[in-house]
């Protein structure tokens, strides 16, 4: 079902968004292969901040990149806009710099994204890990389930789809914490393609069939788990995620941000409802999107902007000046 148009994300924020992740990404691309990955995170936090701050709006960032002591990261509670107390109330979860260590050594899929919704539209989530699994549009609801094992989620996909297990392609993060998945998946028979980072752009993928990616499974950030939902809230798919707690400290940072139950399995308008819009820019070449390229007077960067309501999806190719 298509999310009712919001008359707080005017039209005109859908356009905005993408010239803030522009900001990001070409502020980070100066550093794009320099082995810098903190010095690129904060160059595209800097322009993204700076972006946000010139619009008319009363913004929330509700996922960021940790909290107010880990400035000058865009952190959780921040406010942005010019209109702080009197402008329309935004939630905006955001990753200034997606595959900062893709940036850093010149690696496929580094983005810039961010996505809005109204105020209480995205899970005020904390930075912390998140167990996931997604698929694209087209099957029935409630394919996928993280109560099941992954053989399960597979078989139940594959069925779906009317192929056998063997000719589904999961995408996995490649972490040493995702051996075990990784050798279920091998003994299921199914195609594993492994990501170095940039986990945003592997949800997104299932919902394409030109990326040949069917599902996306295991662990990484729980905001680039929300971020994700957003972009499957307009183009289709199904997303389930839970939180992952290593320590006390992480729960009590969950409980500081009103989540009770540390359990619990969230569907994907659990974590992005309502309306919302998403854009990402390309900092490196990817699947989603090209980088930033430099050329004699200018700079061109590839877009894309999502919206909810209306399932649009815009493709943007910027030529930008340089003098």
């Amino acid at each position: 079902m298509t999310a009712a148009a919001s008359q707080v994300l005017d039209r005109v924020l859908v356009l905005e968004m993408v010239r803030v992740t522009e900001a990001a990404a070409i502020a980070a691309s100066t550093l794009v292969g320099r082995g810098d990955e903190k010095a690129a995170d904060a160059a595209a936090v800097e322009a993204m901040r700076e972006a946000l701050n010139s619009l008319y709006m009363d913004g929330t960032v509700v996922i960021g990149e940790g909290e107010r002591d880990e400035a000058p990261m865009l952190f959780i509670g921040e406010k942005v806009g010019s209109a702080i107390g009197k402008g329309p109330k935004i939630d905006i979860a955001l990753d200034p710099l997606e595959g900062t260590t893709i940036c850093a050594t010149a690696g496929p899929n580094s983005l810039a994204v961010l996505a809005i919704a109204e105020e209480g539209g995205l899970l005020n989530a904390p930075d912390v890990y998140m167990d996931k699994i997604a698929v694209g549009p087209g099957y029935p609801e409630g394919i996928i389930d993280l109560d099941k094992t992954p053989t399960e989620n597979i078989n139940a996909v594959a069925a779906a789809k009317g192929v056998p297990a063997r000719d589904l392609i999961v995408c996995v993060l490649d972490r040493p914490r995702h051996e075990k998945l990784i050798a279920e998946l091998r003994a299921v028979g199914c195609g594993i393609m492994l990501i170095g980072d940039g986990d945003v752009a592997g949800v997104i993928a299932t919902s394409d069939p030109d990326t040949t990616i069917d599902v996306y499974m295991g662990s990484g950030g729980a905001p680039e788990g929300v971020l994700a939902c957003a972009a499957l809230r307009c183009v289709g798919g199904q997303f389930k995620g839970r939180l992952l707690f290593r320590n006390d400290d992480e729960r009590g940072r969950a409980a500081k941000w009103g989540i009770t139950d540390l359990d619990k399995q969230y569907d994907l308008s659990e974590l992005a409802k309502g309306d919302c819009i998403f854009a990402a820019t390309g900092v490196t070449d990817g699947s989603l999107l090209a980088g930033v390229k430099r050329k004699k007077g200018k700079m061109t960067t590839e877009s894309v902007v999502m919206r909810a309501s209306s399932g649009t999806v815009r493709w943007v190719k910027g030529e930008h000046r340089t003098d």
